[in-house]
């Protein structure tokens, strides 16, 4: 499916759908798996998302990093460095964390 991006994307439609969103989020900007599960229409999808973010082979491309919890946590980050990248990523762009 060809993404926000002009490349083919590979997953599951859902994934997909997710991926499509995290292209949206302006840098400098988060979002919690909840809030995104809503944006999607399918509010009782958070974990879905999460794990769609997890899969997300895209990344930094396609921004998962700006996904955290809705408890402030960070979550995971998938995307090569794993979370300590995360961090450097989002404190790039002057998200505080």
């Amino acid at each position: 499916m060809q993404g926000n991006r002009g490349f083919l994307m590979k997953g599951t439609s859902f994934q997909i759908k997710v991926w499509k969103y995290l292209a949206t989020i302006p840098k400098g900007k988060t979002i919690t798996y909840k809030q995104l599960a809503k944006a999607i229409k399918m509010p009782k999808a958070a974990r879905a998302v999460a794990n769609a973010c997890a899969k997300n082979p895209y990344a930094p491309k396609i921004p998962c990093h700006r996904v955290i919890r809705s408890d402030g946590g960070l979550g995971g980050y998938s995307g090569p460095g794993g979370i300590k990248q995360k961090i450097r990523l989002l404190r790039s762009e002057k998200v505080k964390i």
